[in-house]
């Protein structure tokens, strides 16, 4: 073992002991029970879908229980760090009604910071510990021998690491080490695994209930190496000393980390902490064919929670389906009560919940329409605002518009029309309510008419264009009649030869003058929210000179 001016020289001399972070990050007052969550993202590239699922799980547990969910930015590895992104994981849980209690860039909180870049000096403190208890050691080992012993472990189909014979520095005399620190000679930190020959480890998974698997034989880094300027700690060490003093109880996280249990399970030991218990979350699946595979970040965009803001999805309603993938019983019931009811480990499956579009869909459409024609407006105009700012414009400017056009179809008290499931649909679905986003009516060419002559178009615009869209109802047989239609449905299935079309066509014509569409809300309603003005500028243009 080193000696311990050997040791205290390695480290800034007013370094705090471990005991001082015990004092300054103290246990929490909480009800018992209560349970302590972190979402800790590294800050290397966008939030995945499967990031913000983890996030919502996390957080549902800890307030369900009275307990503080956190925000930590794991942000060690400095070489693939993107910028903005640590700010980014806030701004994109907040979009998403998933705020954390504590935690974040900002920082907000007294077991912080949260961004582990700033918290180096707690985790010198307990590496030191660790040198000085000699459960860790320094390893003057470079790149090139570290190279050579992996290719003759892969040669001798021996498990890649830092182990045994491949371990030189393990064992390295202390005077020799020491000896090579005073020379200068760059080294990092590693942990002095318990067991040469690992046995295998049982712990329990609050998902997957008793775990058993190949405890850790590795000597793992645990501080990188000296020739940085500021060296900071691994994220399996970094990790496991702040969920020890951020007083974190339970860590959810995503399966790929199971493997990394019995290492962890070991720094927790060694650092003298009881463990948090542990919930590992299996992957979002996507069907492909017959068969399933992991949700991708570079084939699928909706692996990016990016993609569900740009597309409007309101947040609720990603919420609510991200709820019903962790427990299946929330999926089918009001989005208030599954956001109200309880996320409950026992009720998820070890094997990937399928990211099923169509499903959130439904789920969107239902909360859409549950909404007010007031609060699906401001929902609406926040969302334009954003990525859509010419409908972010037209709404604001015309915003008694927009409400008759959400409430058309609607009779007071009634349910509204589940025709959207995104609010980026309201354009395509209600844009034709605005002069501005609509623009000239359809040609009296244009397929959409039926392939009806252009003549009997503009004649049949024209003459809609002098009758009040109240009485629309009751002339349209009489104007069908007198351009050759059937007077209504029974007399055209009568005898279909004798007449141009069914009254239909007729009112088609209209419709498509209107709104540019086949399909729309019922036109006497569409008519006077558009005023009658609109509507008979609309079939004059139609109808032509």
């Amino acid at each position: 073992m080193l000696d311990l001016s050997v040791i205290n020289a390695m480290f800034p001399p007013d370094l705090p002991e471990p005991a001082d972070w015990e004092r300054r990050f103290g246990p929490r007052a909480l009800p018992d029970g209560a349970e302590v969550t972190r979402f800790a993202p590294s800050p290397t590239g966008h939030l995945h879908i499967g990031g913000l699922y983890t996030a919502a799980v996390a957080r549902a547990l800890a307030r369900q229980s009275g307990g503080v969910h956190v925000l930590r930015v794991e942000d060690t590895d400095r070489s693939r760090q993107v910028a903005g992104a640590a700010e980014e994981f806030s701004r994109l849980l907040g979009a998403f009604g998933l705020a954390p209690d504590e935690g974040g860039v900002a920082g907000d909180g007294a077991w912080g910071p949260y961004l582990q870049s700033e918290r180096r000096e707690v985790y010198l403190s307990h590496v030191r510990d660790l040198l000085r208890r000699d459960r860790a050691y320094p390893c003057f080992c470079g790149r090139e021998l570290l190279a050579r012993s992996a290719e003759e472990q892969r040669a001798g189909r021996s498990p890649l690491g830092y182990y045994g014979r491949w371990a030189p520095c393990r064992t390295l005399a202390p005077e020799e080490a020491a000896r090579r620190l005073a020379a200068g000679e760059p080294y990092v930190v590693r942990f002095r695994c318990p067991y040469e020959f690992p046995g295998r480890v049982r712990f329990t998974d609050r998902i997957r209930a008793s775990v058993t698997m190949q405890d850790n034989g590795n000597d793992i880094v645990l501080l990188k190496s000296s020739e940085e300027e500021l060296p900071l700690p691994t994220y399996h060490f970094a990790h496991v000393v702040d969920d020890h003093l951020m007083r974190v109880t339970l860590v959810v996280r995503g399966e790929e980390w199971l493997s990394s249990t019995p290492v962890h399970l070991q720094l927790h030991a060694a650092l003298g902490f009881e463990p948090p218990s542990y919930a590992h979350l299996a992957p979002l699946m996507k069907a492909e064919g017959p068969s399933r595979r992991k949700l991708s970040k570079r084939k699928d965009p909706e692996a990016s929670v990016g993609y569900y803001l740009s597309a409007g999805y309101p947040p609720a309603a990603v919420q609510h389906y991200l709820r019903g993938l962790a427990n299946i019983r929330l999926m089918d019931v009001p989005t208030a009560e599954a956001l109200a009811a309880d996320v409950r480990l026992d009720g998820m499956r070890p094997s990937g919940p399928l990211l099923d579009l169509p499903k959130l869909h439904s789920l969107s459409r239902e909360f859409i329409a549950s909404l007010s024609p007031g609060e699906l407006y401001g929902q609406l105009l926040a969302w334009a605002e954003e990525y859509d700012p010419e409908l972010g414009s037209v709404l604001a400017r015309h915003e008694d518009l927009a409400l008759a056009a959400v409430a058309t179809g609607r009779p007071e008290g009634a349910p509204a029309r589940k025709d959207l499931e995104r609010w980026s649909c309201f354009r395509d679905r209600y844009g034709f309510f605005f002069a501005d986003l609509f623009g000239p009516a359809p040609e009296p060419g244009d397929d959409r008419y039926g392939g009806l002559p252009s003549d009997r178009v503009r004649a049949v615009a024209a003459e809609f264009a002098t009758v009040s869209p109240d009485e629309w109802f009751t002339r349209l047989g009489e104007i069908a009649g007198r351009h050759g239609f059937a007077p209504d449905t029974a007399s055209w299935r009568r005898d279909p030869d004798r007449w141009a079309g069914p009254p239909r066509q007729v009112a088609n014509v209209v419709r498509v003058a209107l709104t540019g569409a086949t399909r729309s809300p019922d036109l006497v309603a569409v008519a006077h929210a558009l005023g009658r003005d609109e509507v008979v500028r609309r079939l004059t243009a139609v109808a032509g000179p």
